[in-house]
């Protein structure tokens, strides 16, 4: 009788089985555009769902100059000399014009880079903001299947990508400096209302002095905001990426988080919410595909461009003409 086992159950068997050649195939074809690679994709995923979800995923974002890259290779190797698998993941909207800077990052994790129980992979090098998050969202679910027990999410970009992360994790870390003063003038109220911890980093040596201080500033700043939950206050901890001190007292904090929320099932409802979000970024990345590859639009779409920029053609009827090209 001939062998009817799918190339999804063959690369899946050999995901779970923890081989990390199978696990890098698994996310190239997921993050493929390939209609043929996108199928396999799909029911990869789908027969390895019930392996998934059992991961704390924990979104990191950071201002420019942060030390975030040296941050993440401290918190990741801290976790796996504690037994955890560590999957490092980014989300890049930039890198749909720059190529982004994660590989940079990936060598400036010395530690994790060669850790065995270390997982550091960049994210999709082009898409919108939306399909970009839903590669990545489909990448950590390989990784947990995988067996990676921390999932964490990086921005390498900044503004919209704050919001995918927090729209992919259970858990917002945002990384500060510790001049306080200069920062909060400029810091984006948005951010710091997805924010579950600030920590302030580089709490070492002569900076250890001012990273109280922006703590402090940090602390009054939050009671101004009322707090998301009954359940947590975003709490302020100092930290130092370059010498480990109070990342103990870091990730403790995000176990108690997890603890709370998941006691009320507030895990589990936020994750549902995310998963119909996933859905419309998929539908949305799927739209903008066709845009970009059907011949007859991609032929249409600068002339119509070049007819609203000249005050030709309103831009309703522009948008009605591809709107009903893409069948909407």
């Amino acid at each position: 009788m001939a062998d009817r086992t799918s190339p999804a159950d063959t690369l899946g068997d050999a995901l779970l089985a923890g081989e990390r050649a199978a696990l890098a195939r698994a996310i190239t074809l997921a993050e493929s555009r390939r209609a043929d690679h996108r199928e396999q994709a799909q029911a990869l995923i789908q027969r390895l769902l019930p392996r998934t979800g059992g991961a704390i995923r924990v979104g990191i974002t950071g201002v420019p100059g942060v030390g975030k890259s040296t941050m993440i290779d401290a918190l990741g190797s801290y976790l796996t000399g504690k037994g955890h698998k560590v999957a490092v993941l980014a989300v890049d909207p930039s890198s749909t014009r720059t190529g982004g800077s994660i590989l940079g990052d990936k060598t400036r994790m010395a530690r994790l880079s060669v850790d065995p129980n270390a997982y550091i992979r960049p994210s999709p090098s082009s898409g919108t903001l939306g399909g970009v998050a839903a590669k990545t969202r489909e990448t950590m679910l390989l990784c947990e299947a995988a067996g990676f027990d921390v999932i964490l999410v990086e921005t390498v970009g900044v503004g919209q990508s704050e919001t995918a992360v927090a729209d992919l994790t259970d858990f917002f870390l945002v990384l500060m400096l510790p001049n306080a003063g200069d920062e909060l003038q400029g810091i984006k109220k948005g951010i710091i209302e997805l924010a579950d911890m600030i920590a302030v980093n580089k709490a070492d040596g002569a900076g250890a002095t001012a990273a109280r201080a922006a703590a402090a500033q940090y602390k009054a700043a939050l009671h101004i905001l009322a707090p998301t939950s009954s359940l947590w206050s975003t709490p302020v901890v100092t930290v130092s990426g370059l010498t480990g001190e109070g990342l103990d007292k870091l990730w403790s904090r995000i176990e108690e988080h997890r603890a709370r929320f998941e006691a009320k099932g507030l895990i589990a409802e936020r994750r549902r919410r995310q998963d119909v979000k996933w859905m419309w970024a998929m539908v949305q990345d799927r739209l903008q595909a066709k845009l970009r590859h059907d011949p007859a639009l991609k032929a249409r779409t600068p002339e119509l461009e070049a007819a609203v920029a000249s005050g030709r053609l309103a831009p309703t009827l522009a948008a009605e003409e591809i709107a009903q090209a893409l069948g909407l």
